[in-house]
């Protein structure tokens, strides 16, 4: 019998057919055994590429980092301009991928493509003229900021009933039913007024850097 053309198992296929499972049934759904049948492969197959399930799984974390656009840091747009539109990239990535997020907040770690962000981001603000402290701060600020919001949904939080607010409980609360119903629209909406808060607030000390 002729040998395939392609080798049925490749580091590649691996990863994305663990970041298919991570996205529809999340973290507890990957194992070997699991991916092995899924790939149509003998499970000790995959350990000619992966040793254990976290390497898989540090694997996929990277990828969706990898997917995360570095390019507004090299093409001459502010400091300022460019910390808005990567943490927009940033934000889509892992909104695509939201079951991953619990790794990726453990921090880069030795992952390549996680570790080429963090260097993007720090390289342009010490670049910009921020000290090196501040320019880790603010790495560090705007990890936790758009992870958090990739995390979990504010208006996906509450329940389309009507009748789950009683006003002598909450009589703020009366529209509270309707947020689900805009989720994406109210979550939008937050994340850009808190990213300009963010950043108006960060400019403050960059001018104050200036005097």
């Amino acid at each position: 019998m002729a040998r395939p053309r392609k080798p049925l198992l490749s580091t590649d296929r691996i990863v994305a057919a663990a970041r298919t499972l991570v996205d529809a049934e999340g973290l507890a759904a990957v194992s070997t055994r699991r991916l092995a049948a899924e790939l149509g492969v003998s499970g000790p197959s995959l350990y000619n590429h992966f040793r254990t399930k976290d390497q898989i799984l540090e694997a996929v974390a990277d990828s969706v980092s990898a997917q995360v656009d570095l390019s507004m840091f090299e093409d001459g747009r502010d400091w300022r301009t460019a910390l808005h539109d990567w943490a927009v990239s940033y934000r889509a990535a892992l909104r695509d991928h939201p079951n991953i997020v619990p790794v990726l907040a453990r921090g880069p770690g030795r992952r390549p493509a996680g570790l080429r962000l963090a260097d993007a981001v720090f390289g342009a603000m010490v670049a910009a003229g921020w000290p090196a402290a501040q320019a880790t701060s603010i790495g560090a600020v705007m990890r936790y900021f758009v992870m958090g919001s990739a995390l979990s949904s504010f208006a996906g939080g509450f329940v389309d009933d009507e009748t789950a607010y009683d006003p002598a409980d909450y009589p703020h609360l009366g529209q509270a039913h309707l947020l689900a119903e805009q989720q994406e629209k109210i979550d939008e909406r937050a994340f850009e007024t808190g990213l300009s808060a963010l950043l108006e607030g960060l400019a403050s000390q960059y001018a104050g850097l200036r005097e």
